[in-house]
């Protein structure tokens, strides 16, 4: 037998594979990888890579998803869900999200712009009086702060980390030390109102408009989505976006009977040898934090990713309108605001940012392969996601891997994916 026709074999045993699979577990209709302009060998390495990353002890397992034509390429799990207790990994492993939950806020986000009921280039302080007076924290050379009355701070500037809003944990600043670390440690210590009320009675970093700077900037939108949708950020995410995409495992609080799918970390980082954890995991939080509280599966999240590629719908349902996906997923930084993104992820030079969305600004430049268009964002605690709607890709990655390795597998997976690539869909 020719290796053509081994070939052949093979990815007809892949579809079947997928096939096999009850519908229900199926984000996607599957399709032969190679219909798909992927190469059988090619995704095979992705399976090669896992499994010496376990061997080494680097990752306790994965859940990879792929999808090309809105058709499932590559579906599998690897590893362990729980290494210490010896839980094998499966498809329906329920991730902590993290930053990728970002995303999901800003899409709850542009549905209340496309009703008319949260413009743009309204003011914070029309939502929340408190903002009404900050001021930019000046730092001399002495580390002393003096203050300087700022412009106001617009919703846009929320969903495109504008606002001089800061996380404390992101620099050593006499202003960053002023802020709390991140979105999951004050979801366990402040309400939404306390949040605010902190934030408010801090300096910014910067002059809102004037430097794009990773922070609780999309928190504070899903708390301004709060008080203009009149309920809490996951009831109203679920009725706006988890129930049309059938995102029947998304949560922001993950219910009783299905905790035992959660993923767990390694309980040493490998790369620092140090204990490691997932605090949110086991975390009691006091709102839904739009920056970094959601719990999702890869399946759930492709869907979510297709339907941004689709154009905003999916299966028939509508979420967003085609425009306003074209907006959302377009650079909304442009030559006037300093560009801080490479600064938090190495390999994206080369891309501006979207309405919670990085954005790739042209073919070469970043670290990983892509195509102009392509946007992304991923989780400090080992998930990814990127689309590239003119090769019509979406991929998802889940792991629980929260050290710096996870940025390893960031540019690993970008590698490996668009290397498994035989076709391209877009013409040059």
């Amino acid at each position: 037998m020719n290796r053509r026709s081994l070939s052949g074999l093979a990815a007809g045993a892949t579809l079947a594979l997928l096939a096999a699979l009850p519908a229900s577990a199926q984000p996607l209709p599957p399709i032969n990888p190679e219909q798909a302009g992927f190469s059988r060998d090619g995704l095979a390495r992705i399976d090669r890579f896992f499994a010496r990353e376990m061997e080494a002890n680097r990752v306790p397992g994965a859940v990879v998803a792929i999808a090309r034509d809105g058709r499932l390429v590559h579906y599998k799990a690897y590893g362990h869900l729980d290494r210490e207790a010896g839980t094998p990994m499966p498809l329906d492993a329920i991730f902590q999200l993290a930053s990728m939950t970002k995303i999901l806020a800003s899409v709850g986000g542009l549905v209340l712009n496309e009703e008319g009921r949260l413009p743009l280039k309204s003011r914070l302080d029309e939502y929340f009086p408190a903002f009404s007076k900050m001021n930019v924290g000046v730092v001399s050379p002495k580390g002393e702060i003096t203050l300087q009355p700022a412009r106001p701070i617009y919703i846009h500037d929320l969903f495109r980390h504008t606002s001089g809003i800061t996380y404390g944990g992101r620099g050593s600043t006499p202003v960053h030390k002023l802020y709390p670390a991140s979105s999951s440690a004050v979801a366990t210590k402040y309400t939404g109102d306390e949040l605010i009320a902190t934030l408010a009675g801090l300096p910014l970093l910067h002059p809102p408009g004037t430097v794009w700077d990773y922070s609780f900037s999309t928190d504070v939108l899903g708390l301004v989505i709060e008080k203009v949708a009149g309920r809490r950020l996951g009831e109203y995410l679920r009725e706006t976006v988890f129930e049309k995409v059938r995102m029947t495992d998304t949560h922001f609080e993950v219910p009783a009977d299905r905790r035992a799918r959660i993923a767990r970390p390694l309980p040493i980082d490998p790369i620092t040898g140090k204990p490691q954890r997932i605090a949110a995991l086991d975390a009691m939080n006091r709102f839904d934090c739009a920056g970094a509280c959601a719990f999702g599966t890869v399946g759930d999240y492709l869907r979510f990713g297709q339907m941004l590629v689709n154009g905003g719908t999916i299966d028939g349902r509508r979420v967003l309108s085609p425009q306003t996906v074209a907006w959302m997923t377009s650079d909304h930084l442009g030559p006037n605001i300093r560009n801080q993104l490479p600064d938090i992820e190495p390999h994206r030079d080369g891309y501006g940012w979207g309405l919670g969305v990085a954005v790739r600004l042209q073919d070469g430049q970043a670290a990983t392969p892509g195509t102009r268009g392509d946007f992304t964002w991923n989780g400090a605690n080992g998930t990814l996601f990127w689309a590239d709607p003119q090769e019509r890709l979406v991929v998802v990655v889940g792991t629980a891997a929260p050290g710096e390795i996870r940025k390893y597998y960031r540019e690993q997976m970008g590698a490996l994916v668009y290397g498994a690539m035989t076709q391209l869909r877009r013409t040059r």
